[in-house]
């Protein structure tokens, strides 16, 4: 629950420029999560989120990584930081993670619209990414290698 309670966070401050916990505490009780205030401060803190000044002159929550929100970035980040192992067989991508963390990383991945993928499936540690062929697995393996270095 916590994980995908992260990922929607991270969905959410993506989203729409959060500058309160109160309004993040609201948008997560609009999306059906049972949230007090101690938990969406403890999630900030866990997550690291920080407030930086966007575009439009105002702040807002962000990874801190990048002022300009971008969620590929903020993938990038979450990938390098959970993904253990990854590889394909045939048309199936398997990205092993550190427990817990492959709902976020999957939840992410889905907003990033590769090319070949036709959809994706999270466990606790293990993600599996259907693609539309054995090349296109192949791809999207050797980017995301490149990614996490």
């Amino acid at each position: 629950m916590k994980t995908r309670r992260h990922a929607k966070i991270l969905e959410l401050i993506n989203e729409y420029a959060i500058d309160t916990q109160e309004e993040l505490l609201r948008r997560l009780r609009e999306d059906g999560f049972e949230v007090t205030q101690a938990t969406v401060s403890r999630d900030i803190k866990e997550l690291r989120l920080v407030k930086t000044l966007s575009h439009d002159g105002k702040y807002r929550y962000s990874t801190g990584r990048s002022n300009t929100a971008d969620y590929s970035s903020k993938f990038y980040s979450l990938l390098s930081d959970s993904a253990v192992q990854i590889d394909y067989a045939c048309n199936l991508v398997v990205i092993k993670c550190h427990a817990g963390m492959a709902q976020a990383v999957c939840a992410a991945m889905d907003t990033m619209h590769w090319q070949g993928a036709v959809g994706t499936l999270a466990g606790d540690d293990t993600i599996f990414i259907a693609m539309r062929d054995e090349d296109h697995a192949q791809q999207l393996v050797a980017e995301l290698k490149k990614m996490v270095g």
